[in-house]
């Protein structure tokens, strides 16, 4: 992996309890593996209980290509569980707390990675608690000027605030949403006018002009595809048909995409063909962390490249 990308998913790591059995993921976790499968040198920032749970997540890392190296053991708390059933067809989620993930520690270790970092990815649920909330961010906050720093929003109600939106947005230089969250985001910061939050791109537009550090903003919008919008261009991709097959982890698989070939130059098009195609993948499977054959790896980035042609 010399000269590998280095990408960080800082936050939650945690065991989603399905009608069906339990299957690891949190949305950092998921964004970091994906983004080992495309090559990159990945590792999760995260924090485990010291229980069965635990030594169970670092056994099933282990098979995947991402750093477990830097994962927290916690004495007191738990490994990170959620409870997820599902009501005509659409899942209710536990996040069951406290749990060790709530208590990200800010050691010398992780501060040197994110100073090496090209890429990392963080969101809002893994700021619930105070002492994660200033690791993140105080993370995010040491990283170079040419890191790129993705805020993947991921509403959990009641687990956000105006606040922790404000800040976050204010260290991030891409933020990636869905269409039902941008209007709520606008709405919590008091920036929204009416137009604004029934159109996605003048969302988008809102938040690039508000704060500075942002480059790009992603509003996903499922099956139906995404919006990609930067200061002087936007680009909009109407996403793959697919047969779905839970749909977890599509939008980590799409910010792990876009974040890859970010770190490539790539453009708004191909930035948008590349996420969908992966994201597209992702829902067509079981899981977050699904197998993926190396033949489908390499026919997935032979597609991307000929749309980008």
């Amino acid at each position: 992996m010399h000269g590998a990308h280095l990408v960080l998913g800082i936050g939650e790591l945690l065991w989603d309890e399905l009608p069906e059995g339990a299957r690891l993921g949190g949305a950092p976790a998921n964004f970091a593996v994906m983004a080992g499968r495309l090559g990159n040198r990945a590792s999760i920032l995260s924090r485990i209980g010291r229980d069965e749970l635990g030594s169970q997540a670092i056994g099933f890392l282990e098979a995947l290509p991402v750093e477990t190296d830097y994962l927290e053991v916690d004495p007191g708390h738990e490994t990170g569980r959620v409870s997820v059933h599902f009501e005509n067809g659409e899942p209710n989620y536990i996040i069951h707390q406290p749990a060790a993930w709530d208590f990200l520690e800010l050691t010398g270790e992780w501060i040197k990675l994110a100073g090496r970092a090209d890429a990392i990815c963080f969101g809002s649920l893994a700021q619930r608690e105070l002492a994660s909330r200033q690791t993140i961010q105080n993370l995010a906050a040491r990283t170079s000027s040419a890191c790129i720093r993705i805020f993947d929003v991921n509403l959990r109600p009641p687990f956000y605030s105006a606040e922790i939106l404000q800040e976050s947005l204010g260290l991030a230089t891409v933020v990636k949403m869905n269409d039902a969250e941008a209007p709520l985001v606008l709405n919590l910061l008091g920036l929204a006018t009416e137009q604004e939050t029934a159109t996605p791109r003048l969302a988008a537009e809102r938040l690039l002009a508000e704060f500075p550090s942002l480059q790009l903003a992603a509003i996903t919008r499922g099956s139906r595809g995404s919006l990609l919008v930067a200061h002087d261009e936007w680009n909009d991709h109407p996403g793959f048909p697919v047969q779905v097959g839970d749909a977890v982890g599509a939008g980590d698989a799409f910010t792990a995409a876009l974040a890859h070939y970010l770190l490539r130059g790539a453009g708004l098009a191909t930035l948008n063909e590349a996420s969908n195609r992966w994201g597209g993948w992702m829902a067509s499977q079981s899981g977050a962390m699904p197998a993926l054959p190396d033949a489908v790896r390499e026919a997935i980035a032979a597609a991307i490249e000929k749309a980008a042609g």
